[in-house]
């Protein structure tokens, strides 16, 4: 079994998403002992917003110094802000809201009320991310970066045959025409995922095991963008046992 692409198979969605919350406050804790500032990138969906709750509902949620923590997105949805559809909007309502993290750690993406166009957006959350970044790089250390899965195998806002996905010039991406609504989007790209130390895709539901096990079969992300996701230490996809029909026995991990 690959030490790098592991997956963990839950019995239910609920179950799923209490086990990934609890991982989560342990894996926060446990690096804030070896480093100052922990870098996490958010998603949304039913599961993602689920998980962030999980973590509100925690005893244990306060074992995290939550202004020792860095929040990113993944890709957000070009409405205004404080609409319902955007993943900040929900984030903040499952769990950022109930937490004292500094403001100047939560780095959300450009609005499409702020006055700018969508490229402009793209680049300036480009911009934030180098600001943060250490001495000569472009990046942040990402430490987790949390993902979903949609049943074509989409990431962030990532689509299956298109161009986005080979997009190389940014870390951030303007989506336009998306298949999904809203039409436009901004994005991280893949290179941008897969610089994270671990990539902890989380996905429920029998609408996902097939491209959950074509991304695990190896086909090209043109086909299932999920396929191409590969973080740098670690890559978890953590499954409840409807998604997980088309896993092949040899990832299935008991534990992580």
């Amino acid at each position: 079994m690959s030490i790098h692409r592991q997956v963990i198979i839950h019995e239910s969605k609920d179950a799923l998403v209490s086990a990934v919350a609890s991982r989560f406050i342990r894996t926060v804790a446990r690096i804030q002992a070896e480093k100052p500032l922990v870098n996490v990138v958010l998603t949304g969906g039913t599961v993602g917003i689920g998980i962030l709750a999980g973590v509100n509902a925690s005893p244990d949620r306060d074992s995290i110094d939550w202004e020792r923590i860095a929040l990113w997105w993944g890709d957000e949805r070009w409405v205004p802000r404080g609409h319902a559809d955007r993943n900040e909007q929900q984030a903040l309502d499952a769990l950022l809201s109930h937490v004292a993290i500094p403001e100047q750690n939560i780095h959300t993406m450009p609005s499409s009320d702020e006055g700018i166009e969508l490229d402009a957006a793209a680049a300036q959350y480009a911009a934030t991310l180098r600001e943060n970044a250490e001495a000569g790089a472009e990046l942040p250390h990402f430490d987790v970066t949390f993902l979903g899965m949609g049943p074509d195998g989409h990431i962030a806002s990532l689509f299956p045959h298109r161009g986005e996905l080979a997009e190389a010039s940014s870390p951030v991406i303007a989506i336009r025409d998306s298949p999904k609504p809203p039409p436009e989007r901004i994005s991280l790209a893949l290179d941008t995922i897969n610089s994270s130390e671990r990539v902890w895709l989380a996905l429920a539901g029998t609408d996902k095991a097939s491209p959950l096990g074509l991304a695990l079969a190896g086909v090209s992300p043109n086909l299932v963008p999920a396929a191409g996701v590969e973080g740098r230490r670690r890559t978890v996809f953590f499954v409840d046992d409807d998604a997980s029909a088309d896993v092949p026995r040899d990832l299935i991990a008991a534990e992580y």
